[in-house]
């Protein structure tokens, strides 16, 4: 069995290890470590929770113990997709860099220009950045990149991806070519490997897992849905409250839109829960997501911001209130729980639009999903009475149909004397009836129902005044 002391790490490495708990390396970090030490580019793939940020994490503590930072100088740099990984390796810095003396700069947005100038001109030994903020950095002449001799990029398919391409490139020109660059990622199709082979040279492939696989200790389930938003909430609600062994979870949703009506909708009907959105500002994303982390929020509803990479120990559960439209964003959202070896439980609502997705998901992983009760074509088509009737356009003159018998216009019926419509009963004290209120908030607050037109039952009574001729 091998142990992290036959990977080549520094004395100092290895204490901060021991110290944290672990004794032996994962597969990811056994096949990456050895390589990255002796300065070869390295690609590696593995599942989602499998250590990868310590597979880079640890050589680069055990390589800058020799030399040491300039001001604006840094001597490596991380990129990550979102502030959230981020700060989240520079955490894994400080708990593996306990005994090193090292300089560790955090650029990310939502922070001041300011206090991350200070940290840059101590200068930087590790420089951990998102890609927009690191450019804004470089253009306001505060960082001098030709001193960095690692390169790390993290999430590279998210990175490649997702539209960081022009910024990576842009990165890669300022930095000197004979760096050393590791990838890491979950994922690596064939059409992102392509865009990686231009940062990487004679890389090591580190693969441990089938690309795009899950882990076996995730239990995975479809769960059958009408269409509609307030069906498949009502849905949702019901998939929540059958989870007896449910500790915390996950709610992903495709849209930032979607997120904030999903969590209205769940605070209005007393669940304890919180939103994480690219929309939000940095200091109320790391509040929530450490109030999630600490069980003060059981519930989280999340865009793919919180898909990639957040390592959360221990998520019971992940709920695809939508089905991710590209397959890959499977494999992330549903690696937020099962991490570690740890049992986990993972559960896509699907209506009958989602068919086409959830076929590319099973492509992608190679095994069929089980449906929890029936499918989305067991349903049956959506009730017609839902949808309300389109409304006569309203005129001077009332407009008669024409008689089914005979085809021709029925007589006008006569002019009636008063059409309004009469007026609420009045209680005792002059004003309308206790339970008015309470019924119109009820009716308004309702989640299980269609979305009225127009004013639905509720029209004022003047738009019922008869024209006068």
């Amino acid at each position: 069995m091998t142990s992290f002391s036959d990977l080549g790490l520094s004395p100092k490495v290895l204490s901060a290890v021991t110290e944290a708990g672990y004794s032996e390396p994962t597969p990811i970090q056994e096949g990456a470590i050895p390589h990255a030490l002796t300065r070869r580019d390295v690609c590696g793939i593995a599942q989602t929770g499998t250590g990868k940020t310590a597979s880079f994490v640890l050589p680069m503590l055990t390589l800058l113990e020799r030399g040491r930072a300039r001001a604006r100088m840094p001597r490596t740099l991380i990129l990550e997709p979102t502030r959230e990984l981020a700060a989240q390796v520079a955490e894994n810095f400080d708990k593996y860099g306990k005994n090193h003396k090292l300089n560790v700069a955090l650029l990310i947005g939502g922070v001041s220009f300011d206090e991350q100038d200070r940290k840059i001109e101590r200068g930087a030994d590790v420089l951990i950045a998102t890609p927009g903020r690191l450019l804004d950095h470089t253009e306001r002449g505060k960082l001098l990149m030709t001193g960095v001799e690692i390169l790390v990029i993290d999430e590279a398919d998210r990175m490649l991806d997702m539209g960081f391409i022009p910024d990576i490139e842009r990165i890669a020109k300022i930095i000197p070519f004979t760096r050393q660059t590791l990838f890491f990622s979950a994922t690596m199709p064939p059409e992102i490997q392509k865009l990686a082979d231009r940062f990487l040279q004679n890389p090591v492939r580190i693969e441990v897992a089938p690309p795009s696989s899950t882990a076996a200790t995730v239990e995975q389930k479809l769960v059958a849905s009408k269409g509609k938003d307030y069906e498949k909430r009502e849905t949702l609600r019901s998939i929540i409250n059958q989870q007896d062994d449910l500790k915390n979870a996950i709610i992903f949703c495709n849209r930032k839109k979607s997120v904030a009506d999903l969590l209205r909708s769940l605070q209005r009907h007393e669940y304890a829960c919180g939103a994480l959105h690219g929309d939000m500002d940095q200091h109320s994303r790391t509040t929530i997501l450490q109030n999630f982390r600490d069980g003060k929020l059981p519930l989280l509803v999340a865009s793919d911001v919180a898909a990639r990479g957040l390592d959360i120990p221990d998520v019971s559960h992940v709920f695809n209130y939508d089905v991710p439209i590209h397959a890959e964003d499977y494999v992330h959202r549903i690696g937020r729980t099962g991490r570690a070896g740890r049992k986990g439980k993972a559960f896509t609502i699907a209506t009958s639009k989602d068919t086409k997705f959830v076929d590319a998901i099973e492509k992608l992983i190679d095994r069929k999903i089980e449906w929890l009760d029936g499918t989305p074509s067991s349903l049956g088509a959506e009730d017609s009475s839902e949808k309300p009737e389109p409304r006569a356009r309203r005129s001077g003159k009332k407009q008669q149909a024409p008689s089914a018998a005979t085809g021709k216009d029925e007589p006008k019926a006569a002019p009636q004397q008063d059409n309004r419509a009469p007026r609420p009963k009045n209680t005792a004290n002059g004003s309308k009836p206790a339970n008015d209120d309470r019924r119109r908030s009820r009716r308004r607050d309702r989640d299980d129902e269609p979305t009225p037109v127009g004013f639905g039952d509720d029209i004022p009574a003047f738009m019922l005044i008869g024209a006068k001729n």
